[in-house]
């Protein structure tokens, strides 16, 4: 199951319109808009420094946010749009939609992988490259995996991991369809070294 969904602290803005997101924006906030989820929409501010650092983190339109507004009911939501300033590209408006539980959405999934002393090629002195440590996966707002798996038993010098060799969880599908690498587990210096040499000979 899904980890901890990070909050996301916003508050409720007064005013519609550009007066108030100007007046919003002079006060040091980046004014917001929260949609969907079959009400009415809801007008929010966001402090400027606190987004910025969000936004420095990465990710920020694939994370799925707690969204805390004060006198409102915690949501879901999914940021679907930054607006920046086409000068210093900063932050001026934000886009979010609510989430119903049975929504599908795109979010990037950490990778783990286990039964690295079942894997001969790792015992050998191979090692592994992880390719992929996140995958991008379609997922169910209400039943978010928190990582998925790779097994690493029985896997030789030279294999190379698959997404269609992972078993993902029931409902979960990555959004690209072609089967890409995720990791692969390569010699030791000293082997691939020996390798050439015997080629050579």
């Amino acid at each position: 199951m899904a980890g901890e969904i990070p909050d996301l602290i916003a508050e409720v803005r007064t005013g519609t319109g550009k007066g108030a997101a100007r007046q919003s924006r002079r006060d040091n906030k980046v004014p917001g808009i929260v949609y969907g989820g079959g009400v009415d929409p809801l007008p929010i501010n966001l402090d400027y420094h606190y987004l910025l650092k969000r936004l420095k983190a990465g990710r920020f339109l694939s994370t799925l946010f707690n969204l805390k507004v004060e006198g409102q009911d915690d949501v879901r939501v999914i940021c679907r749009g930054v607006q920046r300033d086409v000068v210093k590209d900063l932050p001026r408006h934000v886009d979010f939609m609510r989430l119903r539980r049975t929504s599908r959405i795109n979010l990037f999934i950490h990778v783990t992988f286990e039964n690295h002393e079942q894997a001969p090629g790792l015992k050998r002195g191979g090692t592994l490259v992880v390719v992929r440590p996140e995958v991008e996966l379609e997922v169910t707002a209400g039943d978010i995996p928190d990582h998925i798996t790779v097994d690493l038993t029985g896997r030789q010098i030279g294999d190379v991991i698959h997404i269609n060799d992972v078993a993902l969880p029931e409902g979960v599908k990555p959004t690209i369809d072609r089967n890409f690498v995720i990791a692969n587990i390569s010699a030791p210096s000293g082997l691939r070294s020996s390798d050439n040499e015997a080629a050579e000979e």
